[in-house]
């Protein structure tokens, strides 16, 4: 079930925006502009219509929310009982092809994030052909410590999921060309 209109944060590149939730999920994203379909699309349904999520793995006891001055860059501070992290959303303006960035930073103990992409187009009616690796133009980034090793993305029940750990002071990134 989706959250409430007000528990989301815009994004977006002047082209095309989307809809991150408090609790770490993109569950609404066209591209590559307002007026295609979306493929992330849960907004309007289930998580199986298709969202990005990106979240601690253990119980999140408090969630501070911010737009950096003068910016849709979009700072999401996660608490947990083993430490904190920040997730950073933007869009940046484009000259050419769009791009989702998220960032994962420590910013106090070990904090270990899951992760989940379901990529769904057509709102949500199509499922892409998955086999072996991400789809193309889908580019898996992070600090070098956190970067993903051969086999660390698989595909489970129509969905890509993956766990990472971020301590203080790391940073771990994934940057989608839509």
């Amino acid at each position: 079930m989706p959250l409430r209109i007000e528990d989301y944060a815009l994004i977006g590149d002047c082209e095309t925006a989307a809809l991150v939730g408090r609790d770490g999920s993109i569950d609404w994203l066209c591209v590559p502009r307002f007026d295609s379909a979306a493929c992330f699309a849960a907004l309007l349904g289930t998580p199986e219509h298709g969202r990005w999520l990106l979240a601690p793995a253990a119980p999140v006891l408090a969630v501070r929310r911010r737009y950096r001055p003068d910016t849709l860059v979009l700072e999401t501070e996660y608490e947990t009982a083993a430490g904190v992290v920040v997730l950073t959303d933007c869009m940046p303006v484009r000259a050419d092809t769009p791009h989702l960035i998220r960032l994962v930073e420590g910013r106090r103990g070990a904090v270990a994030m899951r992760l989940e992409l379901v990529i769904r187009l057509d709102y949500g009616s199509l499922i892409p052909w998955v086999a072996g690796q991400l789809p193309p133009g889908v580019h898996p980034r992070g600090a070098d410590q956190h970067r993903p090793q051969p086999g660390a993305w698989r595909g489970a029940g129509r969905a890509t999921p993956r766990g990472v750990g971020i301590n203080l002071g790391a940073v771990a990134s994934d940057i989608v060309p839509p």
